[in-house]
């Protein structure tokens, strides 16, 4: 498939592998292989290589890996991992603070409240880069990401580099759509003014809050379920019962439900039944039909990819 970025017109700066086991990649730690794995050395070298794949080449892009469950056969076309890259972040004209997709969420938070600004203490709590949080609105302790952009960069499969206002994305609890064939890059954040040590202070507090609350010794993706309308998803399925119930490695949480963790030797596969047993031991139990807020993406295992 698409054998032609085998060859070596295609020019990177970066690192292109093949094969390449996703579960070295993903919070989870699970998943088959990406039949193509590009790390960009930066947004210049993203472009180029972007500018040069078939117009029909599967793209997938790839942060932290939190929020994700990748299927043991892995994903066909081309992974771009931007985790560890794509990582600059620096004030700009107006008091924007412009961040690119892969710098941590923790750090824009850390980072914001030590030069002043208050309003993206809530970051601290996302397990995931800029562009991940972008791309779903995350959010976490009362704050979206959305809230907050005053613009964003994106780039599209031929290499072409946009700026765009927030009026071009249709924007919602989780969710967020905009213009097809574009991925974020770097988004413009517009912060108030504050006090730096109340700032540092609140971030701490959250960061010491997902601790106590939060099973972060395991892997897990973060939350797998978005909460239903004036209802948490965490209450929901401990009252179904299901806190602890295990699908081989995979168990629900005993400190936090809406956490699935990965006790040692899961596989994707597993995660997956556990969390479809979970919605409906929710739905017996009290009638709503959870949705996942983790991205279930790729093959099945008997249609694994072979790179």
């Amino acid at each position: 498939m698409n054998g032609m970025l085998k060859q070596p017109s295609i020019e990177v700066r970066g690192e292109l592998r093949y094969a390449e086991p996703l579960s070295r990649h993903t919070s989870w730690r699970v998943g088959g292989p990406a039949e193509r794995f590009f790390r960009p050395r930066d947004l210049r070298d993203l472009m180029t290589f972007l500018s040069q794949l078939p117009v029909d080449e599967p793209l997938f892009w790839l942060g932290l890996g939190s929020n994700l469950l990748v299927r043991d056969g892995g994903i066909r076309g081309t992974v771009i991992c931007t985790r560890g890259l794509l990582n600059e972040m620096a004030f700009i004209e107006g008091g924007l603070l412009r961040v690119e997709a892969g710098v941590s969420c923790a750090k824009v938070a850390r980072f914001s409240a030590q030069q002043g600004f208050s309003g993206g203490e809530f970051l601290a709590g996302i397990p995931g880069t800029m562009g991940g949080a972008l791309a779903m609105n995350a959010g976490a302790f009362g704050g979206e990401t959305w809230d907050w952009v005053a613009a964003v960069e994106t780039v599209d499969r031929r290499g072409r580099h946009r700026l765009r206002q927030p009026a071009d994305y249709r924007v919602g609890y989780r969710s967020v759509s905009g213009p097809e064939g574009e991925w974020f890059v770097a988004a413009h954040l517009r912060f108030e003014r504050g006090q730096t040590q109340a700032s540092q202070r609140r971030v701490k507090q959250l960061l010491a809050r997902r601790s106590e609350t939060q099973p972060l010794n395991l892997p897990s993706c973060g939350s797998v379920f978005r909460n239903p309308p004036q209802d948490f998803a965490a209450r929901l399925i401990e009252q179904a019962g299901m806190k602890g119930v295990c699908v081989g490695q995979a168990c629900v949480s005993e400190k936090h439900a809406n956490f699935i963790v990965n006790r040692g030797g899961a596989r994707a596969s597993d995660i997956e039944q556990l969390i479809q047993q979970v919605r409906e031991a929710v739905r017996r139990s009290s009638g709503v039909l959870l949705e996942t807020e983790v991205h279930i993406v790729g093959e099945p295992d008997g249609e694994a990819v072979d790179g």
